[in-house]
């Protein structure tokens, strides 16, 4: 209840700042107190008084003006026979507040938690706003909680009330039983029989202390029932429930309570949600209980925070192990779950790094093997083969071994150990997803989410579904036609810019560079300069996606916050994956597969665009691949990272530069967390995100690129600290929020660890050209041996210059000063017949035969890598037997302590009959005869 129902006044009905109430239930047996705390006016007269019914209260003479007073006061039966004893409190509670610590998570009596705190700025507010918070607050007081407010003139800034709220048992133990919290009853003392590693020494740089990683005993824990107070370990009831489970049942409450009146028609407007959307509040948050630096001052707090920064946050400690424990007991399980991820597919980068660097390692050492870069770079072979232009008018003929450089790097990538690689991929996504599951079930166990129901938080209507839309909006399609107008427009900069490359290379001063001059080639140019555009793009439209895919979600009106969360991912990836990928793509299965021949050339967009398709350089567009998949994926996640510990800390250091004026002594703690960035819903979502198109890069493309797996284990252990360190020093502390597993993106990366099968086998047949050597080497070379001699001669085609029409022939001082008529043919990329056969200009059967080849590779790659894949599926179990089996023992001892537990009571309540009628119903023997007596079990 409230006093009055209104705020508190005084003389002449003139309000009194920073008037304190806290109430229980309208219960007329409950206790109540009210503490007045603030900066009290001077009023004429010495007393000033308040009253509700029978609840008095008088302002005793004292301390006035700037000084501050804390006083307590019960209501009684008789105001006078106690008022000894009041001016005895109110004289022993005065407290002054230099004498306080600001940075304590407790109300001013130093003995109520803060729970959560709301804050508003309430200069320029209406009577709406003023009404709803009034009603809402009253609201909150009704169901239980408790709440004190500090004034605008006790902030930093001035402006800014600050309304705390607390939690009592009473509403801790109810809405515990409501949430099917699982608590402590009994200490676990089975013990954890552990092997010993061999050489486990060498893993002790690794380890955090015991203290940190497991800062509890392990519990057999059931859910909470508050009228068996007496089954459970309930030492002390103040910190029983732990901070992070206080500030989610206060949240809960904050969400589903109404900010308006009985009488009101529109009972759906409630929730703390929409308060902050329509500004009535600024903010709302719980605390973190100490700054991350230092040790809280006051012996009450945990200063979970500093132990969090100081083993988990620090840059310096990447080598070692997360707290996950400790971090799910301060942010709750579903950031624990989300770190446990990260960890553990980091872990598992590893492996395939050592791998992919192998590979890297052997096309390096087999550098001088590589016989067709040879030919490439050979005078009297490359120097003497002359190709046709690669585009219309300004691109002039060239000859082969221009390419030398490029084909030597491709072989790096482009070797017998990309198909190895490609196949240990596809197995080691499958042991990735399948040992994260079993990873997941042991968590789930160890956090007491095996039973976890999700209806119980998530499922629950979300108060926006009764809300209806009714403002009209842009249609998505344009949205989405955006996009596809970003990627056409990317491919037509590639087609539009070669020629003005091609002809200015020509008198680059870049030519006369002794070191990297000969390695820009208009390939390169337009390769790097396309990809860092596309890069550009893609950053700017990410800033677009997320709010249009909010949008289009919000205008379906999901049901239940876990459909929204779904609905919103499944939206938000695919955005992101035809943003990030689309380049991707075409260079590996569009770029050079349409092209046509000399004489007839295909166009993107007809001959009237002028924009002929590209080709593939002789060596093959896996190198061109490999440059698009380094520049998108290293520059996202340079900047990514840049991004996510620059912008939070500039932005929390602008806004705290009036705070930093101020001794440190009067930096509330609530101000300094007020200060920082909130933690928005969506926040576990961008990072989630992140990795999931990280592990796309590594997958879907890693045939072109064996290093990707080793550049992103190195993002991840920095990716890993960011976000441990922007979460503990940056933003303010999340709603701890349960959840048992990572949700709608294991399905995502299920679908994307299938699909990575059939991109890789694609790439390495149809991108790479290891087909074309193989069916060479095999069947096409002309002495019979097995080695790559001729190749080049043999895959490139012949055309006669004569035929290749005007509007394809290159300007005359395009071409080179040794170009001249003698020259009468020119070399392309392509199996056909040469001029002069009767089947001139078409494919030839080596075409044919490389074609079924790379179908069939395909198809057995799959298969091969989808068979061994189901196999490695079927044969790990999800769930390990050991934790299936401690899960069924543990809810054995669930309910045998629970039936132990009723049959003393019971047989406390047969004794203390004695012998005579029963006439209550026993708790678990609804029909038990007065007379039976129950054997032990």
């Amino acid at each position: 209840m409230r006093l009055s129902g209104e705020r508190s006044v005084g003389e002449a009905g003139r309000p009194v700042e920073s008037a304190i109430w806290v109430a229980g239930r309208d219960d007329p047996g409950a206790e109540r107190s009210v503490t007045i705390v603030g900066k009290q006016q001077q009023l004429p007269g010495t007393e000033t008084v308040w009253s509700h019914g029978s609840l008095n209260m008088h302002r005793i003479t004292g301390k006035s003006g700037e000084d501050n007073l804390i006083i307590e006061m019960s209501p009684t039966d008789s105001f006078n026979d106690d008022l000894n004893g009041c001016n005895q409190h109110a004289s022993g509670s005065a407290i002054d507040k230099q004498q306080q610590s600001k940075d304590s998570v407790f109300f001013r009596d130093g003995v109520r938690r803060i729970d959560f705190v709301l804050s508003y700025v309430d200069e320029k507010d209406g009577e709406r706003k003023q009404e709803r918070r009034r009603i809402y607050e009253d609201n909150l007081v009704n169901v239980g909680l408790e709440l004190e407010t500090e004034s605008k003139s006790e902030s930093e800034d001035g402006k800014t009330y600050f309304v705390k709220i607390h939690a009592p048992w009473e509403v801790l133990s109810t809405y515990a039983s409501v949430l099917n919290l699982k608590v402590p009853f009994k200490v676990d003392d089975t013990l954890d029989e552990k092997t010993e590693m061999p050489m486990s020494w060498l893993a002790t740089p690794f380890r955090l202390p015991k203290d940190i990683m497991h800062p509890e005993p392990d519990y057999f824990t059931a859910p909470f029932n508050k009228d068996k107070p007496d089954f459970f370990l309930i030492n002390d009831k103040d910190t029983f429930f732990p901070p992070s489970t206080r500030n989610r049942i206060v949240y809960y409450i904050l969400s589903r309570c109404s900010y308006t009146g009985e009488e009101c028609a529109d009972k759906d407007k409630k929730g703390i949600k929409r308060l902050l959307n329509n500004s009535t509040y600024t903010a709302a948050f719980p605390l973190h209980d100490s700054r991350y630096w230092t040790r809280s001052k006051d012996a009450n707090c945990e200063s979970e925070r500093y132990t969090l920064y100081k083993y988990w946050a620090k840059f310096l400690c990447f080598f070692k192990e997360q707290p996950l424990d400790l971090v799910r007991n301060y942010y709750g399980e579903k950031i624990g779950i989300y770190f446990a991820w990260l960890g553990f597919y980091t872990e598992m980068l590893l492996f395939a790094a050592v791998v992919g660097t192998i590979c890297f390692l052997y096309g390096f050492l087999t550098f001088d093997d590589n016989e067709w870069s040879k030919e490439i770079c050979n005078e009297k072979i490359g120097g003497n083969i002359v190709m046709c232009p690669l585009c219309d008018k300004k691109c002039s003929f060239w000859k082969l071994n221009t390419t030398c450089n490029s084909s030597w790097q491709s072989h790096l990538f482009d070797n017998v150990a990309t198909v190895f690689f490609a196949i240990f991929m596809g197995i080691w996504v499958t042991l990735f997803l399948e040992f994260w599951k079993r990873r997941q079930a042991r968590l789930e166990y160890e956090w007491d989410l095996f039973d976890f129901e999700e209806e119980q938080q998530q499922l629950q209507l979300r108060p926006e579904y009764e809300a209806k839309c009714t403002k009209h909006e842009k249609n998505p399609i344009t949205q989405i036609s955006l996009i596809i107008a970003c990627i056409i427009g990317v491919i037509a900069y590639r087609l539009a810019v070669y020629a003005a490359f091609a002809s200015i290379m020509k008198q680059s001063p870049t030519n006369h560079l002794e070191v990297v001059g000969p390695y820009i080639t208009p390939q390169l140019a337009t390769s790097v300069t396309a990809s860092c555009i596309n890069f550009v793009i893609i950053m700017i439209l990410n800033l677009m996606y997320e709010k249009v895919a909010i949008w289009i979600t919000d205008m379906e009106i999901p049901k239940t916050h876990l459909e929204y969360e779904n609905k919103l991912t499944v939206k938000m990836f695919l955005f992101q994956f035809v943003n990030y990928y689309s380049s991707c793509f075409y260079v590996a299965f569009f770029k050079g597969k349409f092209v046509g021949y000399p004489g007839d050339y295909a166009y993107m967009f007809g001959k009237w665009s002028k924009l002929r398709n590209e080709e593939c350089d002789p060596g093959g567009c896996l190198i061109e691949l490999t440059t698009q998949l380094v520049i998108v994926m290293t520059g996202k996640q340079v900047w990514g990272n840049i991004q996510e510990a620059l912008v939070p800390w500039m932005m929390n250091w602008w806004g705290s530069r009036k705070a930093r004026n101020h001794p440190e002594s009067l930096y509330s703690r609530w101000e300094q967390d007020h200060d920082l960035q909130g933690f928005g819903q969506l926040g576990l979502f961008d990072e989630y995100l992140e990795m999931v198109i990280q592990f796309g890069f590594i997958t879907l493309f890693v045939a072109s690129f064996p290093l990707a797996p080793l550049l992103a284990l190195i993002n991840n252990i920095i990716e890993i600290r960011v976000d441990a360190w922007k979460l503990t020093t940056q933003f303010r502390r999340p709603v701890a929020a349960k959840a048992h597993s990572i949700g709608a993106w294991e399905e995502i990366l299920n679908g994307m660890a299938v699909l990575s099968v059939v991109t890789n086998a694609f790439i390495v047949a149809f991108t790479s050209d290891m087909i074309p050597r193989l069916v060479y080497m095999y069947a096409y070379q002309p002495d019979g041996e097995l080695n790559m001699k001729g190749y080049i001669n043999n895959s490139l085609s012949v055309f006669n210059i004569s035929e290749i029409p005007l509007e394809n022939r290159p300007e005359e001082e395009e071409n080179p000063s040794w170009f001249n008529s003698s020259i009468t043919t020119c070399r392309y990329r392509d199996y056909r017949y040469p001029p002069g056969h009767e089947k001139q200009y078409s494919h030839t059967m080596q075409f044919w035969h490389i074609l079924a080849a790379k179908l069939a590779f395909v198809i057995i790659m799959e298969h091969v890598v989808f068979l061994v894949k189901y196999f490695v599926a079927w044969l790990i179990p999800d769930v390990p037997s050991d934790v299936r089996a401690r899960i069924k023992r543990e809810r054995y001892l669930v309910q045998k302590e629970l039936h132990d537990y009723e049959v003393e009571k019971l047989k406390i309540q047969l004794s203390h009959q004695n012998h005579q009628e029963c006439t209550c119903t026993p708790g678990i023997y609804p029909y038990l005869s007065k007379h039976e007596v129950l054997p032990e079990f």
